[in-house]
């Protein structure tokens, strides 16, 4: 297993099995150079999103780079946009920011935006007309969700007619989620993970730097192993050249069976999951 290696989603387009986040990554030279050591480190698959302000900067590290386009995957999100024409040119925007034809995935990134309730379906089920009128249109490769639950997913999926094929929340070992996850499987929607290393949270439990010593690894790394033996698809996020490195090199070792269920038992032990109904924007 690399970097390149990837995940195949329901509609034949393949994933790389781990991206690189830029959540919180400022535009400019945090994010330009971020992403451009991420590049040279290996990843082939940058997450961004309208809301983190840094689709310039993702855009220009990664025209810069030189890197055949149809050697990368780009994902960007929707922001809250509540009509089909507001998230078209939601769309147009974040391509001509990103300098690309076309992204190889985009997700409405929160399923109920104080400003839409209650009427999140019918604001779900508009958004999602642009987007699946922007695949046909050659300007997006998959679509999926973001932070969305069963109750926001199942009427989705009633009304989609091209389905989502990816959810990206919130997971690591404090908050994996369980309900979600097996939703998402039963639709074969893939979990992409982001905070997989818990915003920072989890480097203060113990029991983690004893198996990073057991390893001889960073607790990154485990973190990050972790997360790829559940068939997840981690974000890890980082701004420091050498972290962005020591972040990608999970694939040359295993997790005995009882050290993952003992990461398995963490719940709670360095927050959890936003509710997608509760938040205030």
């Amino acid at each position: 297993m690399t970097l390149t290696d990837t995940y195949t989603l329901s509609n034949g387009v393949k994933i790389p099995m781990v991206g690189f986040g830029t959540w919180q990554s400022a535009d400019g030279d945090e994010a330009y150079n971020s992403v451009k050591w991420a590049l040279e480190a290996g990843y082939r698959h940058i997450d961004t999103a309208a809301v983190y302000g840094n689709e310039d900067s993702v855009g220009q590290a990664i025209k810069d780079s030189g890197i055949a386009r149809d050697e990368l995957f780009v994902t960007t999100k929707l922001w809250l946009c509540n009509t089909t024409e507001e998230a078209a040119a939601a769309i147009d925007e974040s391509l001509k920011k990103l300098q690309l034809d076309y992204v190889d995935l985009y997700l409405i990134h929160w399923p109920n935006p104080a400003e839409y309730r209650p009427n999140f379906e019918a604001r779900n089920a508009a958004v999602w007309k642009a987007m699946e009128d922007a695949v046909k249109a050659g300007k997006i490769r998959a679509i999926g969700v973001s932070n969305f639950h069963e109750k926001h997913l199942a009427p989705l999926l009633k009304v989609a007619e091209i389905k989502p094929v990816v959810n990206q929340i919130m997971v690591n070992p404090s908050d994996q989620q369980l309900e979600v996850v097996a939703f998402n499987k039963a639709h074969d929607i893939l979990t992409e993970a982001y905070s997989p290393l818990g915003t920072g949270k989890i480097f203060k439990i113990a029991g983690l730097a004893d198996l990073a010593k057991k390893y001889d690894r960073s607790i990154a790394q485990i973190v990050l192993r972790w997360s790829l033996e559940h068939g997840y698809l981690p974000l890890p996020k980082s701004v420091t050249q050498s972290r962005i490195v020591e972040n990608a090199q999970i694939f040359d070792f295993t997790l005995d069976t009882e050290d993952i269920a003992y990461i398995d038992g963490l719940h709670g032990q360095a927050g959890l999951a936003s509710n997608p109904d509760e938040v205030d924007f």
